[in-house]
């Protein structure tokens, strides 16, 4: 479950090393003391800041970017009644079109983004839970 201000390490080679994340996009809502919280899980959209960037990279630090969800520390429940959960946050960066910028994609992601229409990134994927 990730929302605003969470951390994200970046699971892709563009150079991004954490992102803080300033907004989901496409996510569930909740409502706690009159707020609308929106979180987001795997397969998710969020725009975010980059925090840590590698120094002679395309992606410089205060960058906003957009970014998809791949790993949650927050358990996902599948519909045979499974749960997945990772021991990290991850994100991959996409550009507008929903491209991944990076051309490979480091450690595991979720099955649930073959759903979400993101193949590309379960192609460049090293191995998929």
């Amino acid at each position: 479950m990730i929302q605003s201000y969470s951390y994200l390490d970046v699971a892709d080679n563009t150079g991004a090393k954490k992102l803080q994340c300033i907004q989901v996009l496409k996510g569930s809502s909740a409502r706690r003391r009159k707020k609308r919280l929106i979180h987001g899980g795997v397969g998710d959209i969020a725009v975010c800041s980059v925090k840590v960037a590698m120094p002679a990279a395309e992606i410089k630090k205060g960058d906003k970017i957009r970014c998809v969800i791949v790993r949650t520390k927050y358990p996902t429940r599948r519909p045979d009644g499974t749960y997945v959960r990772f021991d990290s946050n991850a994100a991959v960066i996409i550009d507008e079109d929903g491209n991944p910028k990076g051309t490979r994609v480091f450690g595991a992601v979720a099955r649930e983004l073959r759903e979400k229409n993101f193949t590309k990134i379960i192609s460049l994927a090293e191995e998929v839970w």
